[in-house]
């Protein structure tokens, strides 16, 4: 039991016997006590004031009183400070805790609660290869996929590739058009960046076959486009001129970007690629062929691109398999009245009295949209596993998107619906401004990690020096430790709701904020025990002297992770792990470093007193294996040394 726990259930045993009132342990508000107090819990006395009918200060006195009449053995003392009860821990607790854990390599991890929740992550198109974007993704997913685990939960960690659609063809269909049979073994470029390179390429000549378009409709000329096109494009031409949108810069942007949008979708290249997918869609045995031997292509590719950044899942899906479930879900709501068809034989659902809007959710044409797609998964997924949650770590663009995911799924009355939950995460840039597939502009992850990994080689090549019996393996093991450590650190260490930017150079920085930082702690302690080697009777020491200022703080913020594993689990988000073992490594080095008149106040090695040197080797290695833990849990590795 936490010391958290500890308190709550003496909390409650007081508020028992002091007013004769039975709460629950929830309803027992617990902080760590601020700085300039004393003390190291404090309990919010405010809600037991309606029981006492006295005043914060005096409730407190009242409840501090008692345990420390009867809990002894956890609260040594108290304070009041204007309502707020703040508690001292008996330092006997923290010994016994440092005792029993000090060599805990699965410190802060719950036993298994029986209970099974997804995270579907990744999900990549197979039309372009991974890009920074979905580092953050990637690495947000396999995280809280592994806080979740330390929580206790079964986890499934899913990837649904997005294998078809428009987008996918349009890669086809350039391969098709210029690369003249060009294979990865025979260009020597790695599979999803050769099939990256088309979609460029089909985007540049989509770009090249519009502009003759735009300028007519610019000119009033509406000659490629028939019926309502006409019309809507008529509105537009006559907005553009009006002096209030001349003046707006965004309105002007946003009206010639749908210009753009509508003149694209009547170039030669795109019609060829909507015929494609029909064609694919239809099950033409050349399209096919040509799909499988693409994909094959980025498959490979995104296998080497998960394996260099440590990136698993436990089940793969494909919505090549999924979208004709889809499309069953959407007639199965059409014999239940619950959605639509339009005139062109489009189908739709009306969330106008839900506070949305109508939602496309199958095209005249028969071919489905994405939202048909996510249908069928939701189904299958749930099918497959019955867990209680299903989570999607998407980017937040989408948040619309899965709000109407989930009321369409629990209209339809599918189980699915309620264990729905959208972990939205903010877009990453970098310093010069935002990237853009269509462009070519995107940093492809492996080119991102390769940067970080020779930009950590040349930070730590003259510190590694003077270990000259380093392997050169060794070396490229470290040098992909730090750099790929340094990357998922600083993607991580920010709240996902939070869109950020990415600075490789900060992002491994030995003295900020940074992975390496927290690494390089954990190679210190490291280095430190290999100085001391074994001690005999370490296992079963209990030290029962005074604790030193630094050495209380490093057992107490030791003893706090479990509660940030909890919160982290809570909040979805691995940032407050990343805060968490930033302080903890921030804390052990003034604890390396704290000197009085020159000597070092903490120091193992020195230290004569055998109690005190047992009471440091054990407080360092329980500090190594919770930085060990906590940085696991983010995905990251941490060296021996450094």
């Amino acid at each position: 039991m936490s010391v958290v726990q500890s308190i709550r259930t003496a909390a409650v045993a007081a508020i028992k016997s002091l007013y004769n009132q039975d709460i629950a342990l929830a309803d027992v508000s617990i902080n760590v006590t601020k700085p300039e107090f004393q003390g190291e819990y404090t309990i919010v006395v405010f809600p037991f004031t309606k029981f006492s009918r006295q005043k914060p200060d005096e409730t407190a006195q009242h409840i501090g009183t008692w345990l420390t009449a009867n809990q002894p053995e956890l609260i040594a003392g108290f304070n009041v400070v204007k309502g707020f009860l703040n508690l001292d821990i008996n330092q006997d607790y923290w010994t016994a805790f440092l005792q029993q854990n000090h060599n805990n390599s699965n410190i802060g991890i719950q036993p298994a609660n029986g209970k099974r929740i997804m995270v579907e992550y990744s999900s990549p198109n197979t039309n372009k290869p991974l890009h920074l974007g979905h580092l953050r993704n990637n690495f947000l997913g396999y995280s809280i996929a592994e806080i979740l685990k330390a929580n206790g939960y079964e986890v499934i960690k899913t990837n649904l590739v997005n294998d078809r659609g428009i987008h996918i063809c349009k890669s086809m269909l350039a391969w098709q058009l210029f690369a003249h049979g060009d294979t990865p073994e025979s260009t020597g470029i790695k599979g999803d960046h050769l099939v990256g390179d088309y979609y460029v390429k089909f985007e540049s000549v989509v770009k090249e076959q519009a502009e003759p378009i735009i300028d007519r409709v610019l000119e009033n000329d509406f000659q490629d486009f028939e019926g309502a096109d006409v019309e809507k494009l008529t509105k537009l031409v006559t907005a553009l001129h009006k002096p209030e949108v001349k003046a707006d810069e965004d309105k002007t942007a946003k009206i010639m970007g749908d210009i753009k949008e509508m003149a694209r979708n009547k170039t030669e290249i795109m019609q060829q690629a909507k015929i494609m997918l029909q064609q694919w869609e239809a099950g033409n045995p050349e399209v096919r062929h040509l799909w499988e031997t693409m994909n094959s292509w980025v498959y490979k590719g995104f296998d080497a691109t998960y394996k260099r950044l440590g990136i698993d899942f436990d089940k793969m899906y494909y919505e090549s398999d999924t979208y004709l479930l889809g499309k069953d879900l959407v007639a199965d709501g059409l014999q239940k009245g619950v959605l639509f068809k339009k005139d062109d034989n489009s189908v739709w659902i009306d969330l106008t009295a839900d506070g949305l809007d109508e939602k496309l959710l199958l095209r005249g044409d028969g071919t489905s949209v994405y939202m048909t797609q996510d249908l069928g998964t939701a189904r299958l997924k749930y099918n497959d596993y019955h867990m209680e949650q299903s989570i999607y770590v998407v980017a937040d663009e989408q948040n619309y998107h899965f709000k109407v995911l989930q009321l369409i799924l629990e209209k339809l009355g599918e189980p699915s619906a309620a264990g729905i939950y959208h972990l939205s995460y903010g877009m990453v840039e970098l310093p010069h401004g935002r990237m853009k597939s269509r462009e070519g502009t995107v940093v492809d992850a492996d080119d991102m990690a390769e940067e970080m990994v020779n930009t950590a080689k040349e930070a730590t090549e003259k510190a590694l020096q003077k270990h000259s019996d380093i392997t050169e393996a060794e070396l490229n093991e470290l040098y992909e430790t730090i750099g790929l450590g340094g990357m998922k650190f600083f993607l991580l260490r920010v709240d996902p709701k939070k869109k950020m930017i990415f600075n490789p150079e900060e992002s491994i920085d030995l003295h900020g904020f940074t992975g390496p930082f927290i690494q390089y702690a954990h190679a210190r302690i490291k280095s430190i025990l290999r100085d001391v080697g074994p001690v005999e009777g370490l296992e079963n020491f209990r030290y029962h002297g005074e604790l030193l200022p630094l050495e209380k703080e490093l057992i107490v913020l030791n003893e706090q992770f479990e509660g940030a594993v909890v919160e982290a689990h809570r909040e979805m988000s691995p940032s407050v792990i990343a805060n968490y073992v930033f302080l903890l490594a921030q804390t052990f080095n003034s604890f390396y470093a704290a000197k009085v008149d020159g000597v070092y106040t903490y120091s193992v090695l020195r230290e004569e007193n055998e109690d005190k040197k047992k009471l440091r080797l054990q407080l360092i290695t329980l500090t190594a294996h919770t930085i060990r833990q906590g940085m696991k849990l983010l995905g990251i590795n941490v060296p021996e040394r450094m």
